[in-house]
């Protein structure tokens, strides 16, 4: 694991790094992402940050992994998360047997596992991980041992289960930055709700699987495999029930970012629309499926969107006033405050930028500390201080940064 407790630890500095060990120029890397020479310039010297499109098409043409350029999974013993980082060895036992079941495990009946998964995914949309991580291998491997024992309608449905506590792996493994390991799990995920025999479970997927095409600057591809899923849903959302809208609004927000990350903005705004209608039609927020659609994802959206552009101003216009209710996921809402801190830094407002953080931390703490957007825009932050804030200061510590 990475410290990142050092500048040389910076995004900018490791870009820097493997672009010089790959021979290249900052135009060929430019030329290459595609990006402006000046963005490149400008991010390795430290004076602007890098956003999740940059590092992911720098890593793709770089030939590295992303966790390479963030320096992830950070260094747990600095920050009292060696507990969190301790699960890993399990969730790979976990999923690599998933074809194997542990025949010593002796499954709880249905109706008890089913409850459990219903509570690790409570702990999932909480962003308690240390507690999910605690409860998750052992959950899977007794998923594992009671769906290859069962047989019809019981199959199918432990199928489900166990393709929703696969999600849970995914997202302790994307969180830590065990970026091969996510992967795996998401492999898992569709392989168990194909086995389910529920068409918008497995559809619920290929939404989910659109984050690798995401991570890996594959837009092209993630743009058609999300056409791909609305295409197989149908376009007449007045038909639809609210299970169905929710993957495909859901479907059409994800297309937003990656419209965004082209930078195609008319696109971008066009899906935020169609996403605003399937939310109308709704009637409000869900969770079929953990997806969590309704008006409120479809608002925080809307400020990742201009993010992602590097849009400042449209990102603080949609987001500065925006109350969400206290329903909406904390780590939806943490990551909407991760998101709105970028933008007001963009904006030019530090001060907003880190109350932002501080909201994030609130919401979602274990999530805000590992991700590495908050660590650049804090970082960001740092560097355009001639004295450090306290505030800062406590926040930078939290973090393990100097």
């Amino acid at each position: 694991m990475h410290g990142g407790n050092t500048e040389r630890d910076a995004i900018g500095r490791r870009i820097a790094d493997a672009r010089k060990l790959r021979g290249l120029t900052q135009r060929q890397l430019a030329d290459r992402v595609p990006c402006s020479k000046s963005l490149i310039a400008q991010v390795e010297r430290g004076h602007k940050p890098a956003s999740q499109a940059l590092v992911a098409g720098a890593a793709r043409a770089l030939r590295v992994d992303v966790g390479t350029l963030t320096g992830q999974p950070y260094q747990a013993e600095a920050r009292g998360d060696e507990r969190l980082h301790a699960v890993i060895p399990g969730f790979r036992r976990a999923l690599m047997s998933w074809d194997l079941p542990d025949e010593d495990v002796r499954p709880r009946g249905l109706e008890a596992l089913a409850a459990e998964v219903a509570a690790a995914s409570v702990l999932g949309r909480d962003g308690r991980y240390g507690k999910l991580g605690d409860v998750l291998p052992g959950l899977l491997e007794e998923l594992t041992a009671a769906a290859h024992a069962a047989e019809g309608a019981r199959r199918e449905r432990l199928f489900a289960l166990l393709s929703e506590a696969y999600t849970g792996a995914t997202a302790i493994a994307y969180t830590l930055g065990y970026f091969d390991l996510r992967s795996l799990a998401m492999e898992r995920v569709e392989w168990a709700a194909r086995a389910s025999q529920d068409p918008l479970r497995v559809a619920r997927t290929q939404w989910q699987r659109s984050t690798l095409f995401l991570a890996g600057a594959a837009y092209d591809r993630g743009i058609r495999l999300l056409e791909r899923v609305r295409r197989d849903l149908g376009e007449d959302v007045a038909r639809m029930d609210p299970a169905t809208l929710s993957v495909y609004g859901a479907a059409h927000l994800r297309s937003a970012v990656f419209a965004a990350r082209t930078p195609d903005a008319p696109a971008a705004w066009a899906h935020i629309d169609e996403a605003r209608e399937a939310a109308r039609l709704l009637g409000g927020d869900a969770n079929h499926y953990g997806l969590e659609f309704g008006p409120s994802n479809v608002a925080i959206h809307e400020v990742a969107v201009a993010v992602e552009m590097y849009d400042g101003a449209e990102a603080v216009r949609r987001g500065a006033g925006l109350r969400l209710p206290p329903t909406v996921a904390p780590v939806r809402l943490g990551h909407h405050y991760i998101d709105l801190a970028r933008g007001w830094l963009y904006h030019g407002d530090r001060v907003k930028a880190l109350e932002a953080l501080q909201a994030a931390r609130r919401a979602a703490p274990q999530q805000t500390r590992n991700h590495p957007m908050v660590r650049e825009t804090v970082r960001m932050l740092v560097a355009a201080e001639r004295r450090r804030p306290k505030a800062l200061s406590g926040f930078a510590s939290w973090l393990g940064m100097p």
